[in-house]
């Protein structure tokens, strides 16, 4: 196949979100069997001591048997943290008047069955995107 034809494919339909340092890029593809799939990268731009800059990339691949289900999680997810917290940012970096609690009362903020529950993180597993 000819460098045409492969970038005919890797460019089916992109998007493009910037969001400070961060980029993220939608890209639609396709399979070798010609199916569509999402890729979702995030790019970082980190500046280096003498000036000069790189950035990190993350990638995600998303096929359409999971689609639904991504979908469902992501808005309960979003909805959760919107009702929660508002859609306004609220951070030392976005806010200078931002203020942390000094204390931290685990009893008011955590219903008793999640802070009766171990810590552990062996439900936890490290996941290198870049490998992907």
């Amino acid at each position: 196949m000819s460098d045409h034809g492969m970038m005919d494919k890797e460019e089916i339909f992109s998007k493009v979100l910037r969001a400070g340092r961060r980029t993220y890029f939608f890209d639609v593809r396709a399979t070798k069997a010609e199916d569509y799939y999402l890729t979702i990268t995030e790019s970082k731009k980190f500046t280096n001591d003498d000036g000069s800059f790189h950035y990190k990339k993350h990638k995600i691949y998303l096929y359409k048997e999971d689609f639904s289900e991504f979908r469902d999680i992501l808005s309960e997810m979003t909805d959760y943290i919107i009702n929660e917290k508002g859609d306004e940012v609220i951070s030392e970096r976005h806010q200078k008047d931002f203020k942390k609690e000094e204390h931290f009362n685990m009893d008011s903020e955590v219903s008793e069955s999640v802070a009766d529950e171990p810590k552990s993180t062996e439900s936890f597993t490290d996941v290198n995107f870049e490998d992907i």
